[in-house]
């Protein structure tokens, strides 16, 4: 997004990287579409738990022969 100097002449590039809500954003709380209000969507913390515990799962069905070579 891009940062634009209001009071000069000419439409100002100063921060072309830099996040800043805009004024219209301001007054809009809710920035989901009307059709996805209704869906709860889950916590992210749920989200990153599922996905470690799918990679060690994966990882423990690779590497399966490696890990019971190790307890004997």
């Amino acid at each position: 997004m891009v940062i634009k100097l209001k009071n000069l002449g000419a439409t100002t590039f100063v921060a072309p990287f830099f996040c800043h809500m805009s004024e219209e954003n301001k007054d809009n709380k809710e920035l989901r579409p009307s059709k996805m209000r209704g869906v709860a969507f889950p916590k992210a913390k749920y989200g990153a738990i599922l996905a470690v515990i799918i990679i060690i799962v994966v990882n423990l069905i690779f590497y399966k022969e490696t890990i019971l070579s190790f307890l004997k």
